[in-house]
């Protein structure tokens, strides 16, 4: 179920199209590459599309959570990178998997919770605090693996990024787990109604009680600790760290929020729909590699989504807009 709510707090009607266009879009995308490619419907390749997925879907359903506050961060890709340069030089060092794991998911879920502070305590806007972030983060990982990659994990931390459960490959039931309890703790919790509050209607959100500072740190602190998991992820994948890795990371994840339906000016969207999104890019990244279509032109067609799809949330808000006035 999507939320919406007009900056005079009510709750607006979607239409059908905006509750479900997303999704015919998604399967219309699908039905296309079916008639270009023979092989996209395949089962492994499908399998390889969710796969590949995974990495950007558990950002982007954190991302997801701070656009809905009406906020952004930057960071994500940077904090990607630190992590997993801390989970894999643990483990160089002669640590076990475990603990290293459970480092990588505080020290994300500190960087996190330190945009939060910043952002509430410090007045200044989530674009410039994780901006600043991003830059920090990405120099911290360069101090720390002297601009290296580094290697000798374990075979027990590999599994987690390329390992199978059955014929399932194990970010794929992370990212799964990772979507069942976002999306009821958004739609079924406290916590839930007042992240869509927080972003709907901030002056109203206080006025009714909540404390939006309280909930924002919340909200960063988890986009942190998704972003730690997502390195641990990644670093397990390639088997290595990678100090470049997790540019343009952040990039990704906003696409996938933003094409998934959620508003970038908050109060609006939902994990679904994210997910969706995430799907879309995939999809359409594994046809034209199928179709032998140069990497560059993803880019671009990315970048253009992009903007048409804020494009028509602008249009569709104004609309409602007038229809409540």
């Amino acid at each position: 179920m999507h939320y919406s709510f007009s900056s005079g707090g009510r709750v607006m009607k979607k239409t059908f199209f905006q509750k479900y266009g997303i999704l015919i879009i998604f399967l219309l995308l699908c039905l296309v590459l079916s008639f270009l490619s023979p092989v996209f419907l395949s089962i492994p390749n499908l399998i390889n599309v969710v796969r590949q997925i995974s990495i950007n879907g558990i950002l982007a359903i954190g991302m997801t959570l701070v656009i809905l506050t009406g906020g952004i961060d930057l960071s994500v890709g940077s904090q990607v990178a630190l992590t997993g340069a801390i989970v894999a030089g643990l483990q160089a060092h002669g640590q076990g998997a475990f603990l290293a794991v459970i480092v990588g998911l505080l020290l994300g879920a500190f960087l996190g919770c330190i945009n939060g502070l910043i952002i509430t305590k410090g007045g200044l806007p989530p674009f410039i605090v994780t901006l600043g972030m991003l830059t920090a983060a990405r120099g911290l990982t360069l101090i720390y693996t002297g601009g290296r990659p580094i290697y000798d994990l374990s075979k027990a931390f590999n599994f987690i990024g390329a390992g199978y459960l059955g014929s399932i490959p194990i970010p794929v039931i992370i990212l799964t787990l990772v979507l069942l309890v976002s999306h009821f703790v958004l739609k079924y919790t406290i916590f839930g109604r007042e992240v869509y509050a927080v972003g709907g209607n901030p002056e109203a959100s206080v006025y009714s009680g909540i404390n939006k500072e309280k909930r924002l740190v919340q909200v960063y602190t988890i986009m942190g600790f998704l972003s730690g998991l997502t390195g641990i992820v990644l670093t397990s994948r390639l088997g290595s760290a990678d100090p470049t890795a997790g540019v343009g990371f952040e990039l990704d994840a906003i696409t996938a929020v933003v094409i998934g339906g959620t508003s970038m000016f908050g109060g609006e969207g939902a994990v679904t729909g994210t997910l969706i999104g995430a799907l879309i890019i995939g999809v359409i990244n594994n046809g034209l590699n199928l179709l032998n279509v140069s990497s560059y032109y993803q880019q671009v067609v990315k970048g253009v989504i992009v903007v048409g799809a804020v494009l028509m949330d602008n249009y569709a808000r104004k609309k409602q807009q007038k229809i409540s006035e």
